[in-house]
Order: C-alpha cells, then structure tokens, then sequence
C-alpha cells in the first residue's frame, strides 16, 4: 500500500508560480511512475503532467507544456510540481497519483494510488 500526501497548494496572483510537493510513504516509491491530476469544480479529472520511475521521461498536457515542469527524488519519496506562469485556468484541486509500472500514463484509470489532493486558486 502506498500513501500519498500533498502540500503546497494555497492562493497566488495570475502570472505567479507555486511548487506542489507530494510524499510517498513505501519502498516502492522509486520503482513506481507518477502522475498529477487536476480537477476544477464542476469538471473532470484532468491529467497534467507524469514522470517515470528514473525520473528520464516525462509527460504534460498541452496546456501546461512550457510552464510546468514535474520532478522528482527518489532518495526522498517525494515528486514535485513546479508551476509558473499560472492562469486562472490553472484553478483546481491537484491529486497526486502513483501507478505500479516504470512508465507514466496519461489517463487516471491506470494510476493505482491518490493522495487526498491540494487546492491551487490562481486570482486574475
């Protein structure tokens, strides 16, 4: 079993940044892909950017390519989001996820774990 816990969401001005960090309890960590997900009030669940187990290969969504960038350290468990550049668009609850293959995904129904989530509201 794994438990995901995320930090670093909160309120920031359009055109500001924030970092998203997510902990992973488990020795698995750093043989498992991982993913955020966001998802905005009335919407679904939308992938935003994953990385594989070595941290070599990584994945966005167009709307975020270029102004996102994810990371991660496997000697902490922990992955990381970096957003700058945020729109009010970019408003949502952000889920970490962790899905048990070497390789990141772009849909949300092949990660296997879900942290609780973190809000991002970006003001205009």
């Amino acid at each position: 079993q794994v438990q995901l816990v995320e930090s670093g969401g909160g309120l920031v001005q359009a055109g500001g940044s924030l970092r998203l960090s997510c902990a992973a309890s488990g020795r698995t960590f750093s043989r498992y892909a991982m993913g955020w997900f966001r998802q905005a009030p009335g919407k679904e669940r939308d992938f935003v950017a994953a990385i594989n187990w070595s941290g070599g290969t990584t994945y966005y969504a167009d709307s975020v390519k270029g102004r996102f960038t994810i990371s991660r350290d496997n000697a902490k468990n922990t992955v990381y989001l970096q957003m700058n550049s945020l729109k009010p668009e970019d408003t949502a609850v952000y889920y970490c996820s962790s899905r048990r293959s070497y390789s990141g995904s772009y849909y949300s129904y092949e990660y296997d774990y879900w942290g609780q989530g973190t809000q991002v509201t970006v003001s205009s």
